[in-house]
């Protein structure tokens, strides 16, 4: 497991890096009660092919509104600004500034995010049929925001509102075989859940790493997740976790994913990252929030759903990002019973 993560991204290319080599961060904001308007937003730099590219995803109450940018890393003039988007890392592992200026999603924000627990820090390393092995530093960390939101000229108080933030770094090239795909960040006041799940085709585990975040400092790893979910047209509805760690704790988490919208579609992740695209491409749509878009029918099924988190008794709010293969040999099956 590395022992340092370093905050600042990667932006030339090193004597031996591989083709592949990516340097990622993504940020979630949501209320604490799970309730619209809700962003994700991320950055993705690519120095051996020259491609910075990002996104961002509102959901309102109605829509999700998304916007794909991207353009040639030797034309940034500063290369922490990628179209819209800017950052700033204040203090390593501790504080960051994102700001979000005029575009076409709406949504502008000036905030600052401020870590409320230790990070996770792991190394993701799955050997792939006939590509080249995926291998990547992965770090999550819960914290909260500060600043100002701004959707349709309507100014939001975001004060206390949380926020993963999500890193990772080497070459990602996990293709086929997967069954079932779990991220997920269940944010609770006094500490966060936080794991990533994958289960093959046939229900065989593939992949877990992730651990309870305390807001005390502690840090407290995942040994095993267990689940059963309610999914409609591949459409994730609700159900539930439990969560083992280390320390012995067991975790029963209810989830109420009923709200819509999330997909990752919109952010680009049906394969189009890192793809040169020129100088300053830009892409927006919009998906109306009213089931007539799934995971189905879109290129990618993975969605960062906002969900609702009960845990003893305790309300909590976060992200279920999940995903269903689309094979016609897989079926669900709940590993909770």
């Amino acid at each position: 497991m590395p022992q340092r993560f370093v905050d600042d991204m990667v932006t030339g290319v090193a004597p031996g890096m591989p083709e592949r080599f990516f340097d990622r961060f993504m940020f979630n904001l949501h209320r604490g009660d799970a309730t619209a308007p809700s962003i994700i937003l991320g950055i993705g730099l690519y120095p051996p092919r020259d491609v910075a590219d990002g996104f961002v995803v509102l959901v309102t109450e109605t829509e999700q509104r998304n916007l794909r940018f991207a353009t040639e890393m030797s034309a940034l003039r500063d290369p922490t600004t990628v179209g819209a988007l800017s950052w700033q890392v204040v203090e390593p592992s501790r504080e960051w500034r994102i700001e979000l200026s005029a575009n076409p999603t709406g949504a502008e924000l000036d905030v600052t995010w401020t870590a409320r627990t230790p990070a996770w820090l792991g190394e993701v390393k799955v050997a792939n049929s006939g590509e080249a092995p995926t291998a990547f530093e992965h770090l999550f960390q819960s914290g909260h925001y500060r600043g100002v939101l701004r959707v349709d000229g309507r100014e939001h108080d975001i004060a206390g509102w949380y926020g993963q933030r999500d890193r990772s770094r080497g070459v990602r090239t996990m293709t086929g075989g997967q069954g079932l795909h779990i991220w997920c960040q269940a944010q609770f006041p006094d500490r966060c859940i936080g794991f990533l799940l994958v289960e093959t085709r046939g229900h065989e585990r593939m992949l877990l790493e992730g651990a309870v975040l305390h807001t005390s400092g502690e840090l407290d790893d995942i040994v095993d997740v267990r689940h059963d979910l309610t999914f409609a047209e591949g459409d994730l509805r609700g159900g539930r976790i439990e969560v083992h760690t280390v320390g012995g704790a067991a975790y029963l988490v209810d989830a109420d994913a009923s709200a819509r919208g999330g997909y990752l579609a919109g952010a680009g992740y049906g394969g189009h990252h890192g793809r040169p695209r020129g100088r300053d491409h830009v892409e927006h749509d919009v998906y109306p929030l009213d089931g007539t878009v799934t995971p189905r029918m879109l290129d990618s099924a993975l969605t960062d759903r906002l969900t609702a988190f009960t845990w003893a008794g305790v309300a909590g709010s976060g992200i279920f990002e999940f995903a269903l293969t689309r094979s016609s040999s897989y079926t669900y099956r709940p590993t909770l019973v």
